[in-house]
């Protein structure tokens, strides 16, 4: 006779539990779970901490390119979209949201994005998170999730719009907080320095919360636009929008794979940042034109770009970045360029250079990086208003120091990658007019940089440029060209 199967012990009342049935391990939704993990926990950055993530689960034949591909769009849909949620989520948990654990949350925030971001049938987006909260939380817990996400799924997003944030005409910024998931004082910020009326900040907040695309750069003398566009493959490639050293990667892919950025001859580069150095070695000066400097250096994008550059004019670079390892960063970027340049570590703030040594100097300063919450989406969540005033005295001594490091009638180039006005057009006029305590009159004026980049439409009223998500599908850089005078 053959052996009974063993029976768990009846519940009171005789009627027999469910069996014990392990949770279902997905490696999509765990890999995004740990991604989301790792920003919160470490302040770590999603294009830092995602791809070694992947390049492991690849080792596994199993997890497919599109795995990647579901995994990049949770993670990222779900920081960008996190305000939106966040504010759903509120509506149906009985406690206040800061009471829920923060695993919890981004379990959470990861079902919502499921159920109201993406094609993923309700049902499976429910069972899916479900299952990631047994694994990663406990059975326990698992059974919140599940209560607070078949709320969720009663509605879908333009409904929970309708009902979390206030009409536009009630309160203006917080109805686009919510419904574009910005910070209130970001959309504010935005706003100010976008001017205009309610369709630009909305185009522009919508634009924040796209997929950008990888471009690439190829270093003039050392690649070309078709030997990318030929790597890449026909119809996946295509030109830039306004550099003439730009391919966009219009179906995505790895970077990394292609032989000319392996090597150092291409990198990956946003338009707008390739098109803050084009402009300053476009500007004309007069005489020598000989030592260029690159005062912030790190990572070395733009350093790379205008090593190139000046190689074609037989000029020196000299990159300097205060953090020696960014400054690691910088000369593996410049390796291999064809003119003379130097690398050190060194604070611009107390330069290591005699003042009157340059004839071109790009300052492209630390700033809060709001022009880049495209591709640093929890930017948004981390920054606070107050940290722009830690930046103001860092960014103003940089930009006096560069007028200090050009010759007269050399030029300086200073960026930002923000449009915050705080950060860009009140810190030159404050240097220009010698404001702070520790300003000193350096003579200088503004050169109208619009004609210096070629081609590209919406630039303003200058003499200064800012670039726009929406408007060029480029990073929001700011630059201010300045010549120094005497």
């Amino acid at each position: 006779m053959s052996e009974q199967p063993r029976r768990r012990p009846a519940a009171p009342g005789g009627k027999q539990p469910k069996p014990y049935r392990r949770p279902k391990k997905d490696p999509v939704r765990i890999l995004a779970f740990e991604a989301l993990r790792a920003v919160d926990e470490r302040d770590a950055y999603a294009n830092l901490v995602l791809p070694p993530l992947l390049r492991k689960a690849r080792q596994n034949e199993d997890f497919e390119a599109r795995d990647a591909a579901l995994a990049t769009e949770l993670v990222y849909g779900t920081l960008r979209r996190q305000g939106t949620y966040d504010a759903i989520i509120s509506v149906c948990i009985d406690r206040p949201l800061r009471e829920v654990d923060p695993p919890v949350l981004d379990v959470l925030s990861l079902g919502a994005h499921q159920l109201l971001g993406t094609r993923i049938p309700t049902h499976a987006a429910v069972s899916a998170s479900v299952e990631l909260a047994r694994v990663v939380l406990g059975d326990g817990r698992a059974k919140f999730v599940n209560a607070v996400l078949r709320k969720i799924a009663a509605h879908d997003l333009d409904a929970w719009l309708e009902r979390v944030a206030p009409p536009y005409e009630d309160d203006a910024e917080e109805h686009l907080a919510v419904y574009h998931s910005h910070p209130r004082w970001v959309v504010s910020a935005l706003w100010d320095a976008l001017g205009g009326g309610r369709a630009g900040i909305e185009d522009l907040l919508e634009a924040d919360n796209e997929r950008p695309e990888v471009t690439l750069v190829a270093r003039p003398g050392r690649s070309t636009p078709e030997e990318l566009t030929a790597a890449v493959g026909e119809g996946a490639a295509l030109p830039g929008r306004w550099s003439p050293y730009a391919v966009r990667m219009a179906e995505g892919g790895e970077p990394g794979a292609l032989e000319a950025v392996r090597e150092g001859r291409a990198g990956v580069q946003d338009e707008g940042s390739q098109l803050v150095a084009m402009a300053l070695a476009a500007v004309p000066v007069e005489g020598r034109d000989e030592r260029w400097l690159d005062g912030c250096a790190g990572p070395g994008g733009k350093a790379a770009l205008l090593g190139a550059l000046a190689a074609q004019r037989g000029a020196f670079l000299l990159a300097s970045e205060k953090q020696p390892h960014r400054a690691g960063l910088v000369e593996r970027a410049l390796s291999g360029n064809p003119g003379p340049y130097q690398v050190i570590a060194a604070d611009g703030t107390r330069p290591a250079w005699l003042p009157g040594s340059f004839d071109r100097v790009l300052m492209d300063v630390p700033c809060s990086g709001l022009g880049a919450l495209r591709r640093r989406p929890e930017a948004r969540w981390r920054r606070r208003p107050q940290d722009l005033e830690g930046f103001a005295p860092l960014q103003r001594a940089l930009l006096r120091e560069a007028l200090a490091a050009v010759r007269v009638g050399g030029v300086v180039g200073y960026a930002t990658c923000s449009p915050h006005l705080a950060e860009t057009r009140v810190v030159v006029d404050d240097v220009l007019k010698g404001r702070g305590a520790a300003a000193r009159p350096i003579s200088a004026e503004l050169i109208d940089a619009r004609p210096y980049m070629q081609g590209v439409p919406g630039l303003g009223e200058g003499p200064d440029v800012q670039l726009w998500p929406h408007l060029h599908g480029t990073d929001a850089m700011y630059l201010a060209l300045l010549r120094r005078t005497a």
